[in-house]
């Protein structure tokens, strides 16, 4: 399946829409769990995990499934593929695996921010340290996927060669 040039631009835009939207969320995630884990007032607490849980569920998540489902439409609709090149089939696995983290770590957000609803304001300090490793890790390896998407160093896979040989074959030049 190839894309047309108007869909390709169409996937391309809502692809960069969400990947970079799921870095400004998560940056924004990271400044309040660093508020949930350096304030001392129980409501400040209470209110950046409300915030994260929020901030998780209706747009990070939302951002990172968008982000999944229309790069695999790219790789699929375009001639980069998806099986090609390293870099596409590394940038692939590397959002998947991000995704299935966030959705794996979400329930316990959603628990956390259950607990300090209803909990004592003195049991609120602190909180928070556990998830700024979680929300710092994904940052990282979302740094490293718009690396890799920018820059698409080199390399193609067996089977990119492969096709490309069989393509060659089947047009050769000339």
């Amino acid at each position: 399946m190839t894309l047309s040039p108007s869909l390709r631009k169409l996937v391309l835009f809502v692809h960069l829409t969400s990947s970079l939207g799921w870095v400004g969320a998560v940056i924004a995630y990271i400044a309040l769990g660093i508020t949930a884990s350096t304030r001392h007032d129980s409501e400040t607490i209470r209110a950046a995990w409300i915030a994260m849980e929020l901030i998780g569920w209706w747009v990070i998540v939302p951002l990172a499934v968008g982000s999944l489902l229309t790069g695999l439409v790219i790789s699929l609709g375009t001639p980069w593929g998806l099986f090609r090149h390293y870099w596409v089939l590394i940038s692939f696995l590397l959002t998947m695996f991000a995704t299935v983290v966030l959705l794996a770590h979400m329930p316990a957000v959603s628990a956390a921010a259950a607990i300090l609803r209803s909990a004592d304001p003195a049991a609120t300090h602190g909180s928070g340290r556990g998830d700024l490793l979680h929300a710092g890790g994904g940052l990282v390896v979302l740094l490293v996927l718009t690396t890799l998407n920018v820059y698409k160093p080199r390399g193609m896979t067996p089977y990119g060669w492969r096709h490309r040989a069989r393509s060659n074959v089947d047009h050769p030049a000339g």
